[in-house]
């Protein structure tokens, strides 16, 4: 696992500098802590940071070229085929130097151009200089494993795995981009292609991007399809199951470094270390995050698996004093983000990095098998549009007149959102299900100039938008599709990866592989959400590898105390820094609605955590990437500078 950057001037007579080529691998430093290096010549520069974990030897060093130096790369991932490739290569003439994955991806593209990526099996992110052309090409993964953020103006194009790589580039501006700011406030999360920052952009999942004559050119080279759909009996797709999650975890263990796993207990992250158990020659290293708060601790379940395959099993206990580390998630993930489930697993990534290099994760699982509990609302939904209009209405307004659920969490809470948006339509009322403020919220938090410039960007249509692209009639099936195209990508995986490389740790997640995904999109989706339980498919074929109080207990989630902790150790703090004259001085929010939230908040009126923590990790980025001018601090100064006030 690495980190990548360039950049590339569009007049052949300028030069990149070696020292903007050194800072951009300095500030990626934590992704890459043992080996850099950077090429340059003349308009292009390539820069890399590696974390050595196929053929430790120098003969892995980047960026790397062919034998001819015409074409380099610089590349951040893992091909888990490219052993099989590198042997077809071999048979063809093709000559290596080293053991790595890097150089076959390089002898891929001198043989296949840009459709290589068409051949590669793993999480990559990549870019390769090719001087015989003079073009810049770069691709990312299908799923979105591996990040990639690019700018480019009438003069240049910079691309870094994080925007602080682009940053070092005194010549780029640290603005932010407020649309893109309404989006967060709707997801949580910056969704891609847009950026937190003005003139930036993600590649997205499955997209190659190319650059040549000035001209940038972003085509897409995968999608996840959920038709046709296989036709096997219960037993056979089980087995089908099984074989094909085997073969992922088996080739994600593949490493010339110390490996282990995540464990939270769930059915996902279960299944993955039982099956690295089955081949591992020793115990597999487990890692675990617990809570103080019984009701979000799962820690008893991930110990149940744990002693069934005897595995060396480590703990860690998350208390609220872990807000600590709120400047370094801050500087880690370079955009606002607002899963606060970010907190245990960058613990968990400290923790697991003590141990080994690389983890397994159960990522992906419910995205693949319809695990969360909105695919269960949106049939309910469905049975609930049936009834009569009136009936409808008539329950509608009544629950709209209860109170907001304060310290209550579940049912109560579910139910009186779940009715909010009953009367939308499916797509909309799913879109509604899965945001933070919604559109009416905004009105009333928005302060009037920035409502009105935002009036014109409804976050909405980006789901309806990936709807339209799932190309299946199936209401179950487009949802997860959505969720595949957006949430996983955007929220899930940007926050292990952030995380984990925060940490120097390498993240691999079997269920994140494309050839399992396809096979698990042709599963019919009666055999994913069957009745009222979810996952039907995936528990049925694991049943004989997991306690059965493990496969069929209440999905928690790896949700984090923010309700409690608000009202009690970090509610100065939340005050303090939302109702500070430099935030209400932005002129996004209200003043008397950001303390009306805080203030119901607190007194136990409401439950607006979600809400309160979106704003403050938004007033944070502001603080650390936008007012302050140094760009290559790191968090620790960055607690002084906010404490100072300089700007």
């Amino acid at each position: 696992m690495c980190g990548i950057a360039g950049k590339l001037f569009f007049d052949s007579s300028r030069k990149v500098a070696p020292g903007l080529l050194a800072r951009m691998n300095r500030v990626l430093a934590h992704r890459g802590p043992d080996d850099s290096g950077i090429f340059h010549d003349g308009p292009v520069g390539l820069a890399h940071r590696r974390l050595s974990i196929i053929d430790l030897s120098q003969a892995g060093h980047q960026p790397m070229s062919n034998a001819a130096g015409t074409l380099w790369i610089t590349y951040n991932g893992e091909i888990y085929n490219f052993q099989e490739l590198r042997s077809e290569l071999e048979r063809d003439g093709v000559v290596f130097r080293s053991k790595t994955d890097t150089e076959v991806i390089l002898a891929l593209y001198e043989r296949y151009g840009i459709e290589c990526v068409q051949r590669l099996r793993g999480m990559f992110a990549f870019a390769i200089w090719d001087g015989r052309t003079r073009t810049l090409f770069l691709a990312r993964d299908r799923l979105g494993k591996k990040p990639l953020h690019y700018y480019w103006d009438a003069e240049k194009f910079l691309f870094a795995s994080e925007p602080k790589g682009i940053l070092q580039d005194p010549q780029v501006p640290a603005e932010p981009d407020f649309p893109s700011i309404h989006h967060y406030l709707t997801f949580g999360y910056v969704p891609s292609p847009h950026s937190a920052f003005r003139g930036f952009r993600k590649l997205p999942p499955a997209h190659y991007l190319v650059v040549q004559d000035g001209q940038v050119q972003v085509e897409r080279y995968w999608r996840l399809r959920y038709e046709p759909k296989v036709h096997l009996s219960e037993k056979e797709l089980c087995d089908e199951l099984l074989a094909r999650l085997r073969e992922a975890v088996r080739l994600r263990m593949i490493s010339d470094v110390p490996l282990g796993a995540f464990l939270s207990g769930g059915i996902d992250s279960s299944t993955v270390v039982a099956l690295m158990s089955e081949v591992s020659s020793g115990p597999v290293k487990t890692f675990s995050i617990g809570f103080e708060e019984q009701e979000y601790n799962e820690l008893r379940f991930a110990r149940m698996v744990a002693e069934r395959y005897r595995t060396d099993h480590h703990e860690f206990i998350v208390k609220p004093d872990a807000l600590a580390i709120l400047p370094d998630l801050v500087w880690h993930y370079n955009e606002p983000y607002a899963d606060s489930s970010a907190i245990p697993t960058y613990y968990l990534a400290k923790m697991t990095r003590e141990h080994v290099t690389v983890a397994l994760n159960g990522d992906a699982g419910d995205e693949n098998f319809a695990g969360y509990e909105r695919y269960l609302a949106a049939r309910l939904a469905a049975r609930y549009d049936r009834l009569p209009g009136v009936l409808r209405k008539s329950l509608e307004r009544v629950v709209a007149a209860l109170p907001e659920a304060g310290h209550v969490r579940g049912l109560y809470r579910r139910g009186k959102r779940f009715l909010a948006a009953a009367s939308k339509e499916p797509k909309r009322r799913y879109a509604q299900w899965v945001c933070t403020f919604s559109g009416v919220w905004k009105e009333e938090l928005y302060e009037p100039a920035f409502r009105e410039a935002m009036a014109c960007f409804d976050s909405d249509d980006l789901l309806l938008q990936a709807y339209e692209s799932a190309g299946t009639t199936d209401f179950l099936d487009a949802t997860l599709g959505v969720d595949v195209a957006t949430y996983l990508p955007d929220d899930l995986l940007v926050k292990v990866d952030i995380a984990s490389m925060a940490h120097s740790l390498e993240a691999r997640s079997p269920l994140v592989d494309h050839l399992f995904m396809e096979f698990a999109a042709s599963i019919p989706s009666a055999l994913k959400l069957r009745g009222r339980t979810k996952k039907y498919l995936f528990k049925q074929a694991v049943r004989d590898l997991l306690p059965a109080a493990v496969i069929d207990r209440p999905k928690m989630g790896f949700g984090v105390p923010l309700d409690r902790w608000f009202r009690r150790e970090l509610r100065d703090l939340a005050y303090d820094i939302l109702l500070s004259r430099r935030s209400l001085e932005r002129g996004l929010f209200r003043e008397d609605m950001v303390r009306l939230l805080l203030d119901e908040h607190r007194d136990g009126r409401a439950n607006w955590h979600f809400q309160i923590w979106s704003l403050l990790i938004l007033e944070l980025w502001f603080q650390r990437f936008i007012d302050f001018c140094d760009r290559s601090i790191g968090s620790e100064e960055v607690m002084v500078t906010c404490r100072s006030g300089r700007t």
